[in-house]
């Protein structure tokens, strides 16, 4: 079992060491995989009655020609800690209920979206 909170927190400090915007809304992504589609399946309703957007399973093979079912669990919510930390903990276990894999969750750099801008750009 992963210490989620510490996970959380430094994930979280890290995005907002990097200059990560700590006000807007986050696309949070729970990773679950499993080699058995049905039990992934049957995780993948649970999730999306719970209010979570559930991404299709796809199939994914390793380097060592092994492969696994693999989808997410996708909610927008702010950056707060114990929120998300929460949400890993009540998952893991919702996973292993169903004799999946949970793996964790991740997020993406939320930035000023002018940065891009440039002065070419304006024609």
């Amino acid at each position: 079992m992963e210490n989620w909170q510490e996970f959380t927190e430094e994930t979280i400090a890290a995005l907002l060491e990097d200059g990560s915007d700590p006000d807007a809304m986050y696309t949070i992504e729970h990773h679950f995989y499993d080699q058995d589609f049905n039990k992934l399946e049957k995780l993948a309703v649970e999730l999306f009655k719970l209010g979570y957007e559930v991404t299709d399973a796809e199939e994914v093979e390793f380097e060592d020609g092994g492969s696994a079912w693999v989808f997410d669990a996708i909610r927008e919510q702010s950056l707060e800690a114990a929120s998300i930390t929460a949400d890993a903990i009540k998952l893991e276990a919702l996973a292993k209920k169903h004799q999946v894999e949970y793996d964790g969750w991740g997020t993406y750099f939320e930035g000023d979206e002018d940065e891009d801008w440039d002065e070419d750009d304006e024609e």
